[in-house]
């Protein structure tokens, strides 16, 4: 268990834990003295000759120590003594405490030289403190090792000696230059932060010269590692989540002042091996999605889930998903509709551990800390500080300057970037559209370049979120129609996707519902988009449509467009079926609606299995359609959907164990049954035995709030 724990933490690059200072293997039938040789080899020979850029002194140190042991053990491993059974007691006690130094001394010196050269300044003091703390138990463990037992010759006693006598003098040490090249860093940040941009030719001299950062790629791995911490230590990091975002963005600020955009398009380009491109939906999940159980998948996104976490309604979700529903405002649950008690969420561990197994077993790759853009959301929950907020303001300058007069490349990776960094902040998405990126991007919406096109559309969608964007974004000439261009003809299906998420978006607001379903051909890409697209583009689609069904006056056109046979087909989807009624719900509230609807031969039918077996928000939706049907296409649609197999009884369950809502709309349609003219061969007489709400509204077909994706 705590071998596992120590190779995992190396791996995550994180600190050691707790349990790395429990023997890693039991000891007691193993040749004591082999082993800890083998061990005191393998760290010699891996860091001996290694040079580190951070901590040299003491990891220097560390290993002349580890060196001296392997002298010992070496001569009693050759030498008849070795034998565990010639053994003092204390002698083998002494060296079951040098395995586990041993081991935490691995495991020190492989952080020191696998960790990022900025996060190892940042934490000098407690790496250094690892060190000392290290040196002392050394140093402890030779006051009372029995060097008198063990037959040692003259040479070895008088090393292990010198040893012990420096062991007792051991200091904690700091590197002075490192402690002024980690305040030269935190200079830069208070710059930022009271609203100055650092010296150029000082952030050269620091990052390049001093720091050795000489390229795109190496600064790209600094700001991930960063990152990475911000996840692994899950907000009990040192510094501060806060402070240590203002960090990544002075150095993504300097990557692109320092090294420019031309190092990076090679690697743009073909998208990056070590973490694959993501849309909304990844292709490897995208080609198995089908087969991944439905609980496991997050409602909100309908990806699996790397971090479950329940709220307060009881329902789970992902993390990343079900934060950034909260961080927009939303105050219900998105699944339920239901009034959240508070913000507070709590881990799903039991699901999280069957989602990991399931994933073992058949092949699906899962780490929960280190998932692509599921760590972008997690880092960038802290609250920004000032000088996080300018340093990207300067990054976003310099990156709208490549979008405008940049190469090709230059520019592809610029929209790159600016997707990024309006992924997260309200301040962000302010400054970048306020900089001018937006129409930038409108021109890029029309290249030829499916990476270019495809990350100036998704930068598009994470600008839209912001409510002042939507108008800029609105009134910003030809890019609605360049929008529309990309769900229609978008050369990659993430872009497809996303420009449908650009539209639901930008519906948000009511005065542009009428201009997004008017523009030619976007109402229909949608509904091909329902009917023939991913599990994610279904979502996005079908989103899209809902918010433009609730402008009345888009009613014909979505008629027109074929979106009523693609939304009574989506019924059948249980990804989308809850939106698709809702959606219906809307449109057969007028003549022209009831009357498209009736024409659907699967419309009835399809409403009626949702309130059978939809979620509880599907039976809402479903007996709230049908029962607009009704009223608005009279007598003829009453019967059809009266004449509907065990109707009567549906509605007394939904009557008895349906949401507020979807009782009441139960006990409503109800009625407009026993007034039908032929209600009475059913309904008559003794009636069905169930009583009717006396609170029912005729216009109650509510909006359930939806999430909008940043990617």
């Amino acid at each position: 268990m705590a071998s596992a724990a120590i190779f995992s933490s190396v791996r995550r690059r994180r600190s050691p834990s707790l349990e790395a200072f429990l023997v890693p293997v039991d000891l007691t039938q193993v040749a004591l003295v082999q082993t800890l040789a083998a061990l005191s080899f393998d760290l010699v020979s891996c860091f001996s000759d290694h040079v580190f850029f951070f901590q040299g002194r003491n990891s220097r140190s560390l290993v002349r120590k580890v060196e001296i042991f392997l002298v010992v053990l070496a001569y009693l491993r050759d030498s008849r003594s070795g034998s565990s059974s010639n053994l003092s007691p204390t002698a083998v006690l002494c060296f079951k405490e040098l395995y586990l130094l041993l081991y935490r001394s691995k495991i020190l010196l492989d952080y020191c030289s696998q960790s990022s050269k900025l996060w190892l300044l940042l934490q000098s003091h407690s790496i250094a403190g690892h060190f000392h703390d290290l040196n002392q138990e050394i140093s402890t463990l030779l006051d009372v090792f029995p060097i008198k037992d063990l037959n040692l010759s003259d040479d070895i006693k008088e090393q292990v000696e010198l040893l012990q006598k420096q062991g007792r003098q051991c200091k904690l040490y700091v590197d002075k230059n490192d402690e002024v090249l980690r305040l030269k860093f935190f200079s830069f940040l208070d710059e930022f932060e009271n609203g100055r941009i650092p010296n150029h030719v000082e952030l050269k001299l620091f990052f390049v010269e001093r720091l050795g950062i000489k390229d795109v790629e190496s600064c790209r791995s600094e700001i991930e590692f960063l990152e990475e911490q911000i996840v692994n230590h899950e907000g009990d990091i040192e510094p501060a989540a806060s402070v240590l975002n203002g960090f990544i963005a002075i150095t993504r600020y300097c990557q692109f002042l320092l090294f420019g955009f031309e190092e990076d398009e090679l690697r743009l380009c073909f998208k990056n091996p070590k973490k694959p491109w993501k849309g909304l939906i990844s292709q490897e999940m995208a080609h198995t999605f089908l087969t991944i159980p439905k609980d496991f998948c997050c409602p909100i996104s309908l990806d699996l889930m790397k971090d479950p976490v329940i709220v307060s309604t009881g329902q789970t979700y992902d993390r990343s998903s079900i934060a950034r529903w909260m961080e927009e405002g939303h105050c219900t649950c998105p699944k339920t509709g239901q009034m959240l008690d508070d913000t507070r969420i709590v881990p799903n561990r039991a699901l999280r551990n069957l989602i990991m197994k399931w994933c073992i077993a058949h092949g699906v790759p899962y780490d929960p800390t280190e998932t692509g853009d599921a760590s972008a959301e997690s880092f960038a929950a802290a609250l920004p500080i000032k000088a996080a907020i300018e340093a990207n303001r300067a990054t976003a300058v310099l990156l709208i300057q490549q979008l405008a007069n940049g190469s090709q490349g230059a520019q592809t990776v610029a929209a790159r970037e600016i997707r990024l960094l309006a992924k997260t902040g309200k301040e962000n998405r302010a400054f970048i559209a306020e900089a001018g990126a937006i129409p930038h991007l409108r021109k890029l919406l029309s290249s030829s370049n499916p990476v270019a096109q495809e990350n100036a559309v998704t930068a598009m969608l994470n600008l839209s979120i912001y409510a002042k964007n939507k108008s800029r974004i609105m009134d910003e000439d030809g890019c609605l129609g360049s929008i529309v261009e990309v769900l229609r003809l978008g050369i990659t299906v993430e872009a497809r996707q996303n420009a449908a998420a650009t539209l639901f978006s930008l519906s948000a607001v009511h005065e542009y519902k009428k201009r997004i379903a008017d523009q030619g051909g976007a109402v229909e890409a949608l509904a091909e988009l329902l009917r023939v697209g991913t599990p994610r583009g279904k979502k996005d689609a079908v989103t899209a449509l809902f918010n433009l069904a609730t402008h009345a006056d888009n009613c014909s056109r979505m008629i027109e467009a074929g979106a009523v046979t693609a939304l009574v087909g989506a019924l059948g989807n249980e990804g989308v079926a809850e939106e698709a009624a809702g959606a219906l719900a809307l449109i057969v509230r007028q003549p022209i609606g009831a009357e498209a609807v009736g024409k659907e031969e699967t419309a009835v039918s399809g409403l009626i299995a949702m309130m059978r077996c939809g979620t509880p928000r599907g039976k809402e939706n479903a007996v709230a359609a049908l029962l607009e049907f009704c009223r608005t296409g009279g007598a003829a649609a009453t019967r059809r959907v009266l004449k509907a197999p065990a109707m009567a009884s549906l509605l007394q369950t939904l009557l008895f164990t349906g949401t507020k809502r979807a009782r009441r709309k139960a006990a409503s349609l109800a009625r407009v049954f026993q007034k039908c003219e032929n209600a009475t061969s059913r309904f008559g007489g003794s009636g069905v035995g169930y009583p009717f709400a006396s609170n029912s509204t005729t216009n109650d077909v509510s909006v359930v709030p939806m999430s909008i994706s940043v990617l």
